[in-house]
């Protein structure tokens, strides 16, 4: 199930650490945190699922929700292998879930 729909207080902090109240399956709300630079990378100006580090090369991160279902975005321009910034989204729900009260990538 993608993590936005179990989840409390989603944001991103620092650019790059994905942070949010995760329900458990028990009835509980529990802290969890995901560092998305181990998860996700910039290929030529591009993101790109199971890259990493894709901060490093990125300006303007921004995070939202979006839409009646609140979809959990990230924008931002990336650097291309010529140096020119492209500005992208991700739409983070369609690879993380929750498992268990812990972020999980698909």
């Amino acid at each position: 199930m993608s993590f936005h729909l179990s989840a409390q207080d989603i944001r991103v902090d620092d650019g790059h650490i994905l942070r949010a109240r995760l329900d458990n399956g028990e009835g509980e709300w529990v802290d969890a945190e995901l560092d998305l630079n181990t998860v996700l990378g910039n290929n030529d100006g591009l993101f790109e699922w199971e890259g990493g580090d894709f901060a490093a090369s990125a300006e303007g991160i921004t995070f939202q929700l979006e839409g009646d279902e609140n979809v959990p975005i990230l924008r931002a321009g990336l650097t291309n292998m010529n140096g020119d910034v492209n500005w992208h989204d991700v739409n983070l729900a369609e690879r993380i879930t929750n498992n268990g009260g812990q972020f999980e990538l698909q």
